[in-house]
């Protein structure tokens, strides 16, 4: 008797509903709605032919993330399948459950099979369900798809850019730099009025997965803080927003978008001229934005010749600022902070100062680790740097 409820109870297992679920095709368009309007209808010329929604979603099923996570069928869906630029592709929003992370697949077609050749991930895990624009890599170009709220898309040059079926025409948009975008979303119920003037800003199609490209600008203040500096260098291991790694569980993911990464509200503001070496006076600019890990801080010098701007690594907010900038030939250390009328630095003893002023200071990078603090009436906050 035991013996045959457990042959029943097997059977049931493997031939059940969940290897029906298993077996489903992904869903075609996704279950987003803004009121009465679906944010992301099927788009595409394939998005109702079965074979190709059939073998994209087993190319889906055997992809997996950095961390060996896999997208949960039921909750993606595709997005676009269609003929592009004399090719098949095809984009699914893949909710990946173990990661608490949306992820933006770009398939292609080879022969009948579909392979996942880009994999975007997006660290807020209801981004892909409120985004208005999506980027679209192609042999021609950056192209992008625009969610159903999407009136127009201008593009850097101010034009607007031709959409069909809700995949614009390719923008012309450099590797290293980055590239203004504004929308016009439509009325709708969670924008009533619309909105006129949505701003991105796009860091350029050297991008590399899985860090995600496009990054909020509402004030336009991150289009005039990334103005001259290459994005390339800012996104590198040593630069701002790719120089914190994530960390998954108890160790770092270096496969994972950095938590330095930005999301939004890039800025900078002024520390001053600066005189390095007895050259010539350069500009100090801090950089500040967010990330999903919370608000990031960097310094910029750009020298007042032609040299490139030098850049730091990231560091958290804090009260206390602490940066090495690698300056070629002369590295140093950067202490910020926003200077109270009963607020102190601390710097070891017979340092010197190379820049001295309320809220900066600027001095050689030590030969070894140093602290720094700052006393203020309540608190005293240290930081530790240098160590070549």
């Amino acid at each position: 008797m035991t013996a045959t409820l457990l042959t029943l109870l097997l059977a049931a297992t493997a031939c059940g509903p969940d290897t029906e679920r298993y077996r489903a095709d992904l869903r075609v368009g996704f279950d987003s709605l803004d009121g009465d309007l679906e944010v992301w209808p099927a788009r595409g010329s394939l998005a109702d032919d079965g074979p190709a929604t059939n073998r994209i979603t087993e190319a889906v099923r055997a992809w997996r993330s950095p961390i060996d996570d896999r997208a949960h069928m039921p909750t993606s869906g595709i997005l676009y399948s269609g003929e592009v630029d004399q090719g098949r592709i095809a984009l699914v929003a893949a909710d990946v459950p173990g990661e608490s992370a949306s992820w933006l697949l770009q398939l292609r077609a080879d022969g009948d099979r579909y392979t996942v050749e880009r994999a975007t991930e997006y660290t807020d895990p209801g981004y892909l369900i409120y985004a208005d624009l999506l980027p679209v890599h192609t042999d021609q170009g950056r192209r992008y798809l625009t969610s159903g709220r999407v009136e127009r898309v201008l593009g850097p040059n101010g034009r607007a850019v031709e959409q069909t079926d809700g995949l614009t025409a390719t923008v012309k948009i450099a590797d290293c730099e980055a590239a203004p975008l504004t929308l016009t979303l439509r009325a709708t119920e969670s924008l009533p009025r619309g909105r006129a003037a949505d701003r991105l800003v796009d860091l350029g199609t050297a991008t590399t997965d899985p860090r995600y490209p496009l990054v909020r600008d509402e004030g336009g203040t991150g289009r005039r803080a990334l103005t001259g500096l290459d994005t390339c260098v800012l996104a590198d291991r040593e630069g701002p927003f790719g120089s914190i790694p994530r960390r998954i569980g108890d160790r770092d993911a270096p496969r994972s978008v950095p938590a330095s990464w930005p999301m939004q509200k890039i800025s900078a503001r002024s520390l001053g001229e600066v005189s390095l070496g007895g050259g010539d006076r350069g500009k100090l600019e801090q950089l500040t934005w967010e990330t999903d890990a919370g608000a990031m801080t960097a310094v910029v010098y750009r020298p007042a010749s032609d040299g490139a701007p030098v850049v730091s690594r990231a560091d958290r907010a804090n009260p206390l600022q602490a940066y090495v900038l690698p300056v070629p030939g002369q590295p140093l250390v950067v202490l910020t902070w926003r200077d109270q009328q009963d607020s102190t630095l601390a710097v070891p003893p017979n340092t010197p100062r190379l820049v001295d002023r309320a809220g900066l200071v600027v001095i050689p990078e030590p030969e070894g680790r140093e602290t720094f603090s700052l006393a203020e009436p309540e608190r005293t906050y240290y930081r530790s740097v240098g160590g070549r």
